[in-house]
């Protein structure tokens, strides 16, 4: 049994030049995997009729099913529409009644002013087309398909737009089509931190799930590394939801044993929330003093809604005097170790959580670059405390730039403190 497959194309210029992130096909995937639709592949072309019409030919020859995002507007580079119904022979022609429903929402939104004609040119319509409705704005999405049974779904670039058309029109002429048992495509993620890619995968080792000849084996485990750490996903593909779900939980559950240290959760996890989350059980508040990291640590937990209740709140000691007025550090150890040292993150932690009147205090101190760095201190270099029942400090080497160096030291310093209330 397999899932239908289907070819996304998203349009336009700007998300071939960078200027726009291409979250639309991010978000279709992932909504029509969980219906048991599969991407078998992404393609994104800019604001030019014949690559829009050779893209969508080519996908057609393959799957016989196509989604297009983006190109419906009234403008002169919105030439998804006439390219794909030049391909299946079919001439534009206006819908009055579209038309007119097009004007009505313009006159209610600018009264007075007059109805552009170029707006008109989103009512037309390919010859013998099925109109997806669309309720979140103007350009209505289309659905063309020939004598064979190939189709092409047509949806606008905005994201409100389409994701509307996606839940509301296309998903359920899409399921409409299925015959038999319904399968899906069914992922589950284990997120860990604090270890590398390679170093999971050794820890594995090869055929971890099983022999690749069985149905345990046989399911794809990804490895994705990013700033927060390493994903591991597992995937099950065209086989019904009950069997799915029980030989993805399996999967999960031996991986989870082998890595389960440097687990912090699953899916869509924030090690923020796991943090907050055991303060909150444990009746314990948190606060913070960050230098390098200038704030980003207190923006990771004030994102979560609901930490007011365990996060009091921070200090961005990033000069000395601040480290020194603010949380009692020692001038003599900063002139003696400097400001990113063992003795300075453990002052700072013990400080801020004095200050603040905490349970729980921690610190980050670093050298996040690109300048600064020195070969005994290079960049990268982070110092982390933690002052919980115990005070502790922990020395890291990050890579990235600037701004990866200060996530990932944001992501370490969570994850000391999720380890600390772990042990007591």
């Amino acid at each position: 049994m397999s899932s239908l497959q289907v070819e996304l194309i998203t349009i336009g210029d700007e998300l071939l030049l960078g200027f726009t992130v291409d979250t639309n096909a991010a978000h279709i995937a992932r909504t029509l995997a969980a219906n048991g639709i599969e991407i078998v592949r992404r393609t994104t072309v800019g604001d030019e009729a014949g690559k829009i019409a050779l893209a969508v030919r080519e996908a057609l020859d393959r799957t016989g099913a196509v989604i297009t995002t983006g190109g419906l507007g009234p403008t002169s580079d919105d030439l998804t529409k006439p390219a794909v119904a030049k391909i299946f022979g079919r001439e534009m022609k206006l819908d009055e009644a579209i038309a007119t429903k097009l004007e009505e929402r313009w006159r209610a939104r600018f009264p007075g002013s007059r109805f552009p004609a170029t707006n008109r040119t989103q009512a037309e319509i390919p010859e013998g087309a099925r109109i997806l409705t669309n309720r979140h704005g103007t350009a209505p999405g289309i659905w063309l398909e020939d004598e064979k049974g190939r189709w092409v779904a047509m949806m606008p670039g905005v994201p409100r737009e389409m994701r509307g058309m996606l839940d509301e029109e296309l998903l359920p002429a899409i399921k409409s089509r299925g015959k038999g048992e319904a399968s899906v495509v069914l992922s589950r993620t284990l997120r860990t931190t604090g270890i590398a890619e390679s170093a999971i995968a050794e820890l594995l080792g090869p055929d971890f799930l099983g022999p690749r000849e069985t149905e345990l084996g046989s399911l794809p485990l990804a490895f994705l590394p990013g700033v927060a750490g390493v994903d591991l996903r597992v995937t099950a593909k065209g086989l019904p939801r009950a069997r799915a779900e029980k030989l993805v939980s399996e999967a999960m559950l031996k991986l989870s044993g082998r890595v389960s240290a440097y687990v912090y959760g699953e899916d869509d996890a924030d090690l923020a929330a796991v943090v907050l989350e055991k303060c909150r059980v444990s009746g314990l508040n948190l606060a913070v003093a960050e230098s390098c990291t200038g704030g980003m640590l207190g923006e990771r937990l004030t994102g979560i809604p609901g930490s007011s209740d365990v996060f009091l709140g921070g200090v961005i000691a990033y000069h000395n005097d601040v480290k020194r007025n603010m949380l009692g550090v020692r001038g003599e150890d900063i002139e003696r170790y400097g400001a990113v040292s063992e003795q300075v993150a453990l002052q700072m932690a013990s400080g801020v959580r004095d200050k603040l009147g905490a349970d729980v205090g921690v610190s980050v101190t670093g050298i996040a670059g690109p300048g600064g760095g020195t070969p005994e201190k290079p960049v990268g270099l982070v110092w982390i405390a933690v002052h919980a029942s115990e005070v502790k400090a922990r020395r890291f080497h990050v890579g990235g730039d600037r701004g990866e160096i200060r996530q990932r030291a944001a992501q370490a310093a969570l994850e000391m403190v999720r380890r600390a209330l772990s042990k007591g």
